[in-house]
């Protein structure tokens, strides 16, 4: 699938503006629709959407499900305004910080008042509304699941669930029965938030619809061990019969660096093929009821993956296996439809990884952070952008052009204003200009480089476990003479 000529603004949820101490699908999502609006911009861009754990530093790319949402997004003004909750209930919000998530304080005070709204529909609830949450269950197979993965680690104090007793760790039917019957209750307040949660973000993504701005997802390629995917379908993955990884991803050892053990657990790529690459199929049918347009992370992975066997720390002891290729992408194609992927390619610079996205349109990635300006050609400086490639300023994993300005060399520094032809006084908007000028199919900014704010505002700094995903605009950040600058921008170059 190729796309047409636009652009977007890349802005994890977490960080819109609310009252709750972090961004979430309600008022502030509008307000960022309305900027886009007003920025003539056809896109917004985002990381994943599920639930996150304080265990990895609340990262969106390590959660517990690949199909669920996370509860720290759901609205609770929404809630009030349907009834499940009163404006008393909310009472006292602690002083939140208008630019940092204090994850801690967050999660306390929204999981208060989501077990409250759960005690109020328990009290209050219609057949209807019973009736619709049923529906809900049943219309999503995953449902299930999840919400007894979700108890099931509450009953057993957040310890991963390949330290649980044998019987429910290998999925015993006896034992899954009996788990279901004790935690009902559990059960049906998991399922009942993601109720919730999908019926905002339908609402969301209908309100995007009618102002013309299509959603772009995110899909991290492996799932973390601790989730409910892995749990609840251990013949996707590389398990052994005590349902524990055989061997983990990562990335081999390469010139400066020596490698990285992720310790996610791998695709039983053979077995998933002899299904159709069913489990596959089901999560991208979910994430397509949610989005547009999705990136597909470490595109590597479908080509060939790095594989350290489970019982090794050393990334040098892993191997490259095959992966499932062109057969991966024709079989889900056979049952989706069109492939709306940008492909994760940054760090592959592989002939046989760009006949594999050539094959099926899929566009890779640049951005200008990655170039090196003095080397003439080089494929990150955008006027060497091809036209199926999404531009980027920056990325959820980079600094901001600010703060990589700031770091840059002087000899680089000097290449970057002779290669733009800028000195450098508004940088961030000079790399917006030059990737927006560039041939690229699609042009994305973040907002943080829109406001030319520095390296304190960076999404996520890879490698460390603090400080990162806690940005967040406020109302007044969503400034509309800036807006506007993008859109006349916009205009110019790409209309």
């Amino acid at each position: 699938m190729r796309f047409d000529r636009a652009s977007g603004v890349f802005l994890h949820l977490t960080s819109l503006p609310g009252p709750h101490g972090i961004g979430d699908l309600g008022e502030g999502a509008r307000e960022f629709l309305s900027f886009l609006e007003t920025a003539e911009q056809d896109y917004w861009q985002f990381c994943p959407l599920g639930p996150t754990s304080s265990a990895h530093g609340n990262s969106p790319y390590q959660s517990f499900s690949a199909f669920a949402g996370n509860p720290l997004l759901i609205s609770l003004d929404r809630l009030v305004a349907d009834g499940w909750l009163t404006t008393e209930d909310l009472q006292p919000v602690p002083e939140f910080d208008d630019h940092d998530v204090d994850y801690e304080a967050v999660g306390a005070y929204k999981r208060e008042a989501l077990r409250t709204a759960h005690e109020r529909f328990r009290e209050t609830a219609t057949e209807d509304d019973y009736a619709a949450l049923d529906a809900f269950r049943e219309s999503e197979p995953w449902l299930d699941d999840y919400a007894l993965f979700r108890a099931l680690k509450r009953k057993h104090d957040k310890v991963a669930w390949v330290d649980w007793p044998e019987p429910i760790r290998t999925r015993d039917p006896e034992a899954l029965a009996d788990a279901r019957e004790e935690l009902s209750e559990e059960i049906e307040y998991r399922t009942l938030v993601q109720y919730w949660f999908d019926k905002q973000w339908q609402a969301f993504k209908d309100d995007a619809e009618e102002a013309g701005i299509k959603l772009v997802g995110d899909v991290p390629i492996y799932v973390g061990l601790d989730s409910a995917d892995v749990w609840s379908s251990p013949e996707a993955f590389q398990l052994d019969a005590g349902n524990r990884p055989t061997a983990v991803a990562g990335v081999p050892p390469n010139a400066g660096d020596s490698g990285q053990r992720w310790g996610n657990p791998l695709y039983d790529w053979e077995r998933l093929a002899d299904d159709d690459y069913d489990w596959w199929a089901r999560r991208l049918d979910r994430l397509f009821e949610q989005v547009d347009v999705t990136r597909l992370d470490h595109f590597q992975g479908f080509l060939e993956y790095w594989a350290i066997p489970a019982d090794a720390d050393d990334p040098a002891a892993g191997e490259w296996r095959d992966g499932p290729g062109a057969d991966f992408f024709e079989t889900i194609g056979e049952r989706l439809g069109d492939l709306p992927f940008i492909a994760e390619d940054l760090g592959f610079p592989d002939a046989e990884l760009q006949a594999l996205m050539d094959r099926f349109g899929f566009p890779g990635m640049r951005v200008p952070q990655y170039a090196d300006w003095c080397q003439g050609g080089n494929a990150h400086q955008p006027m060497h952008y091809p036209k199926n490639a999404v531009g980027y300023t920056s990325t959820h994993d980079t600094d901001t052009i600010r703060g990589y300005y700031d770091a840059m060399s002087d000899r680089q520094r000097e290449c970057l204003h002779y290669n733009l032809g800028v000195d450098g006084e508004e940088i961030a908007w000079s790399v917006i200009e030059a990737v927006w000028r560039s041939e690229a199919g699609l042009a994305f900014t973040t907002l943080q480089d829109l406001l030319g704010l520095g390296s304190h505002a960076r999404f996520n700094t890879p490698g460390t476990a603090e400080g990162n995903w806690t940005w967040r605009v406020t109302s007044e950040g969503l400034d509309e003479e800036i807006a506007k600058r993008l859109g006349t921008l916009t205009q110019i170059e790409l209309r």
